[in-house]
């Protein structure tokens, strides 16, 4: 369960769709364990396998210590409501560089487990936005993108006198 390099912003691998995963065994554990371990290394409450480089969908999800980890294989969002919340976003790939972006404040995904059973469920508020956070990723849309051009600007600008 090593910890793994995680992906700076601007790495053109932020930007790749990811592939499905077909093969459900020891090595997708694996990863899965290698993700949670890197994300509390972060840290962080969620991340994908493309955050370190590898362009499969998974994403491993611990937002509370109390509620566990939650990992998605192949999610795909099937519905989003129409109400929205705003929520501070950030990522792993960029650390401390956050702001606001509004999400639908529900939806219905689907996924499989790590032993590739289907699952079907809802999501509000917080975990909604986390899920739909990681799948934009899992689709190679990161976070940044949801901002306005001008809040992205700003943010980049900022974020970039800060690692120098």
């Amino acid at each position: 369960m090593p910890i793994r390099p995680i992906l700076r912003y601007p790495h053109p691998g932020l930007k790749t769709v990811c592939t499905s995963v077909t093969s459900f065994d020891s090595a997708l554990s694996e990863l899965a364990d290698d993700l949670l371990q890197t994300m509390r290394a972060a840290p962080g409450v969620g991340i994908t396998a493309a955050h370190i480089g590898v362009f499969q969908r998974l994403t491993v999800l611990e937002l509370d210590k109390a509620d566990g980890v939650r990992i998605y294989v192949n999610p795909d969002i099937t519905w989003f409501s129409d109400e929205t919340m705003v929520h501070m976003e950030g990522s792993v790939s960029m650390p401390g560089a956050t702001d606001e972006v509004a999400r639908p404040k529900a939806i219905r995904f689907r996924y499989q487990d790590l032993e590739g059973q289907q699952h079907e469920e809802e999501a509000l508020d917080f975990l909604a936005v986390c899920i739909q956070h990681e799948v934009d990723q899992l689709d190679g849309i990161f976070w940044l993108q949801r901002l306005s051009r001008l809040k992205r600007d700003r943010l980049i600008r900022k974020w970039e006198k800060t690692k120098s």
